[in-house]
């Protein structure tokens, strides 16, 4: 058992990618950072020594600490954070236990570049439907919670993306596109190295609906069916991506832990138990 204001990975893994997720912050020194730079998913990197200059950013959130090995600099940066108003954990094991687990680990070769608040900028095309919507979920849910997103007239994608420094995505000739039969969830799942049992089922979801190929899986249908109706509910496509978060949750929840569950009704009849007087 975890001791006091300590998280162990599998409670962890648990969390990240659900909306309950804590922000996870990487006080890694430059060094070990330098020696594995993949990062948890969602993770943002901190300066230890420069706390008290940040941690009042977290009074009120649940945050993980990770360090290296779980040891000094992620237990005095929670106990610095928990005086500042924060409810804040340390990794058991730090960064070393995580990836001794498996757990997904963000590869970043392919981060975008982030403000000076932390956060990073994309950019797409106006109207989204599917990939448009998936893409910013998997975005804020496993890659940068505080995310930016700008939508806009398709061919000021590039323009706007080149002016405001923004990453475009979902558009003919960048990197975040289709490739061959992949849509661009795919894309990112693959080049951010979150390759997993949940997301892979996922991917091919969004990728029966995004394609117009419903054979690929019987829940693309029910995407597609979603995606246009919230389309047509919303006329800001902010609030449609923030509508829409809920639905990429509940299937991301489903793709992990509930495929094996099925549904029926009536329920089977409650037979007596042996002996039972009638």
């Amino acid at each position: 058992m975890a001791a006091p204001d300590v998280i162990t990975p599998a409670q962890l893994s648990r969390l990240v990618g659900t909306p309950e997720a804590p922000v996870i912050i990487d006080v890694r020194t430059k060094e070990d950072h330098a020696a594995d730079p993949r990062e948890l998913p969602g993770a943002i990197r901190r300066d230890y020594r420069a706390v008290a200059a940040w941690a009042s950013a977290y009074a009120g959130k649940s945050a993980v600490v990770v360090c290296q090995r779980g040891q000094k600099l992620s237990q005095g940066v929670a106990a610095w954070l928990r005086q500042s108003g924060a409810q804040a954990e340390t990794l058991e094991g730090g960064f070393e236990a995580w990836a001794a687990t498996g757990s997904l680990l963000v590869r970043p070769e392919h981060l975008p570049s982030r403000d000076a608040e932390g956060s990073t900028l994309w950019v797409t095309r106006a109207r989204p439907k599917i990939d448009r919507i998936a893409c910013p979920w998997l975005i804020r849910r496993f890659i940068d919670p505080s995310a930016m997103f700008l939508f806009v007239a398709a061919p000021e994608v590039q323009p706007v993306a080149e002016r405001f420094g923004a990453t475009p995505f979902d558009i003919e000739g960048v990197f975040w596109s289709h490739r061959g039969e992949q849509c661009t969830f795919d894309v990112m799942v693959d080049s951010f190295g979150l390759r997993s049992k949940a997301l892979d089922r996922l991917a091919l979801i969004v990728r029966g609906a995004d394609t117009d190929r419903l054979d690929l899986a019987p829940q693309a249908a029910g995407l597609l069916a979603v995606s246009l109706g919230l389309s047509r509910l919303y006329r800001d496509d902010l609030a449609q991506l923030d509508a829409a978060m809920i639905v990429y949750d509940a299937f991301y929840r489903w793709a992990r832990d509930a495929t094996a569950e099925t549904h029926n009704w009536p329920s089977p009849p409650i037979r007596p138990a042996a002996g039972a007087g009638t």
